[in-house]
């Protein structure tokens, strides 16, 4: 359930269930970093992993309802390979990008995993690029990205033609500080998590200052380094508030409406785990208190399915949290 409420009744999150579970390959994540959802209810999940076991490098495919469908990519700098994949975004047509932070370039794969193209190239100038993080596509088929180290956000074409940019280092109206994850409205407005501003920005889409959420603290209303942000069809904004380990969540005039803090219990992929493996379970039979277990843990991102389903990229416990969005009114 939701833990604040503050005046407005009119919906409710319920939590719903937990995706995942932590394994360098198949059915689980290892460090999720960003969910793009697709329009068959299949959801996308780039596993950035560890720097001593790189070999959980890997695109997740599955569905919420928890079904593994299959992974794609591995760890290294070739065609195809992914270094350090923090964010993920679908085109019209369903094809994936992947965004390395550290090859400072873009990877292109079909719906089905197999490998496209890549563009981008490190620097601060045009159309290049450092330390890209979020990403996400506008109605006409643009790539906007956060270049995240140049404190700006960049527009592209899907094959990498620079076409825009706005922003820079600072913190006044429209200026950023480590930027990193990004979403439209119903209306083409732009939000931007400003990480080390501690706030969300919406701007039009050419980057004029709208307004902004959030000051610096733990209270309601406020954030410690928000990493993802994402609007849902009624325009609540949903902001992962990675540094103060909770999700909160805002109507559209920027209301504090909810904040969530974890409730995860065990994944159908995590029972089968223990089902299978009878030493994890005795071992897991000695915990006395799972209330650590539950919460979040730097959630990094977060995305609404057509359903009203939130989902919660809980990083640091490799698993996704499930929320329902429910009205009261009807």
């Amino acid at each position: 359930m939701v833990s604040v409420h503050f005046g407005v009744t009119s919906r409710a999150f319920n939590y719903s269930h937990t995706v995942g579970r932590m394994t360098f390959f198949g059915e689980g994540f290892r460090h999720p970093m960003d969910i793009a959802v697709g329009k068959d209810g299949r959801i996308y999940v780039p596993n950035r992993s560890r720097q001593d076991r790189p070999n959980g490098v890997r695109v997740t495919v599955c569905t919420v309802g928890e079904e593994f469908l299959y992974q794609f990519s591995a760890f290294g700098a070739e065609d195809g390979q992914l270094t350090w994949p923090v964010s993920i975004a679908l085109d019209s047509m369903e094809n994936i990008y992947v965004a390395d932070q550290w090859l400072n370039r873009i990877s292109i794969f079909s719906n089905g995993g197999d490998f496209l193209g890549k563009w981008g190239t490190a620097g601060s100038g045009d159309g290049e690029l450092d330390q890209p993080f979020g990403m996400r596509f506008d109605s006409d088929d643009h790539l906007f990205i956060v270049d995240s180290r140049n404190g700006r956000i960049q527009k592209f074409t899907k094959d990498g033609r620079f076409l825009a940019k706005f922003g820079e280092p600072g913190s006044g109206p429209g200026q950023f500080d480590l930027p990193w994850g990004i979403d439209f409205d119903q209306e083409g407005y732009l939000y931007v998590a400003d990480w080390n501003n501690h706030r969300v920005q919406k701007l039009t889409p050419e980057g004029e200052y709208v307004a902004e959420i959030g000051t610096h603290g733990s209270g309601a209303g406020e954030f410690h380094r928000p990493s993802g942000v994402a609007v849902d069809a009624d325009g609540d904004i949903y902001v992962a508030d990675w540094g103060n380990h909770r999700l909160q969540v805002f109507t559209s005039d920027g209301r504090h409406i909810s904040t969530f803090t974890g409730d995860a219990t065990l994944s159908k992929w995590g029972e089968l785990s223990l089902e299978a493996n009878p030493d994890k379970a005795w071992q897991r039979n000695l915990v006395r208190d799972f209330e650590p277990e539950r919460r979040f843990w730097n959630p990094v991102a977060v995305a609404v399915d057509p359903q009203n389903r939130v989902l919660v990229a809980d990083c640091m416990r490799h698993r996704l949290q499930v929320y329902q969005k429910i009205y009261a009114s009807r």
